[in-house]
């Protein structure tokens, strides 16, 4: 039998239907789980059987959307997080110790440069944060203890792109952990792994659910790695609740009809910010004018739900159309069938030091759009009197 297809196995690939014959998964909103006698108990805890002991260990619906993951990926295993940073944090947590050294982009979202900035260096873990718009870069920061190498692609806020099979290619040649956050693009457009990726992080907070309701992470790749990450999450406890984990199986289950219009109304809505005269650079990965439209050609299927662009008048003129717009939502979420409008710079990259946010494009009239599923003209009429 041929592969079943993305919108299949996003569909179709769930829990085992129990004596009740129900259609959908049901929720398994418990705690823990009983056992037929202690024998089996014993069996279970000692890794000897399969079974549920206790949710924070595993849960029918977390494995169910976690196995979703993986297959929609085309990776080995997964295991869901309480939250996209949990996830981020676990697999730095869960892989590195004092005295290795991390390879990061220097364009990734604000929290995350928190961690290799602040916490990291703490237990003795040192990072070199590379602009990733050099490619030599990232092979001169490459050190003999290097254990692990992390990016975002597209990038938070600015849209740059990653050439991930170059990286790829780095990271084999030096063993090097290679971890990338595909939380912009999503599996629907761009899978990782078949670039090299050893682990893929969602931030499934954001498109996966796609409608603004629960948090939620997952990390997917090769087995033993994400054995390392389950590892901690069970000991440490940033587990997925059951209740996130049921809502974000049924959100996978029509992600690829949802991603088919969050991109094509970017493309709509980037393509009338080209020609608009407050607009004085349009980002988006799906628009020729993108300086990477070739490489988003290469390992994107279309060009996402997000559009950036740096309007004429800085930081007052930002806050001016923000503050004009009736539609978009004014939030720091993105990836919501609403539309959302953020000044990343004063908002999710504020904490980021400000000559660390203008080199890498974050400049204060620089405007972030997660582009919903209204309709498009309704989105352009909203900007444009805005803008006025």
């Amino acid at each position: 039998m041929k592969e079943l297809g993305f919108e299949t196995k996003a569909v179709r690939l769930q829990s085992p239907q129990t004596h009740q014959k129900e259609h959908s998964v049901p929720l398994y909103l418990t705690s823990s789980f009983t056992f037929d006698d202690a024998a089996e108990g014993a069996a279970i805890f000692a890794g000897e059987a399969e079974g549920n002991l206790y949710s924070r260990f595993s849960n029918p619906n977390t494995d169910e959307f976690a196995s979703k993951i993986a297959a929609l990926e085309g990776v080995e295993s997964a295991v869901a997080t309480a939250s996209g940073m949990n996830a981020i944090f676990t697999t730095f947590a869960a892989h590195l110790k004092a005295g290795d050294h991390v390879i990061s982009a220097q364009a990734i979202f604000g929290n995350s440069t928190y961690i290799l900035n602040t916490i990291l260096p703490q237990w003795g873990i040192e990072c070199t944060f590379v602009d990733a718009r050099e490619p030599e870069q990232w092979e001169k920061a490459v050190r003999p203890n290097t254990k692990l190498l992390y990016l975002e692609t597209p990038t938070n806020p600015t849209l740059d792109l990653i050439d991930l099979q170059f990286v790829g290619d780095i990271c084999k040649a030096n063993d090097i952990i290679y971890v990338v956050d595909n939380c912009f693009a999503t599996p629907y457009l761009q899978r990782p792994a078949e670039f090299g990726a050893d682990i893929v992080i969602h931030s499934a907070t954001k498109w996966i659910d796609g409608q603004g309701r629960v948090l939620g992470g997952v990390i997917a790749g090769k087995k033993a790695l994400v054995d390392t990450c389950y590892g901690f999450i069970r000991r440490t406890g940033p587990s997925m609740s059951p209740f996130n984990a049921w809502v974000l199986s049924k959100s996978l289950e029509t992600l690829a009809v949802r991603m088919d219009r969050h991109c094509s109304n970017a493309l709509a809505f980037a393509t009338f910010l080209e020609s608009h005269p407050a607009v004085e650079r349009v980002i988006y990965p799906g628009l020729q004018s993108h300086p990477q439209y070739e490489l988003a050609q290469k390992q994107m299927s279309a060009g996402g739900g997000m559009v950036s662009c740096v309007v004429k008048g800085g930081l007052e003129q930002a806050r001016n159309i923000l503050n004009g717009l009736n539609i978009f939502s004014l939030t720091a979420n993105l990836g919501d069938a609403r539309s959302i409008a953020t000044h990343p710079a004063s908002t999710t990259h504020s904490k980021t030091p400000k000559d660390v946010r203008e080199a890498v494009g974050i400049e204060d009239g620089l405007l972030r759009f997660s582009i919903g599923l209204e309709t498009v003209e309704d989105l352009i009429e909203d900007f444009s009197q805005a803008a006025k």
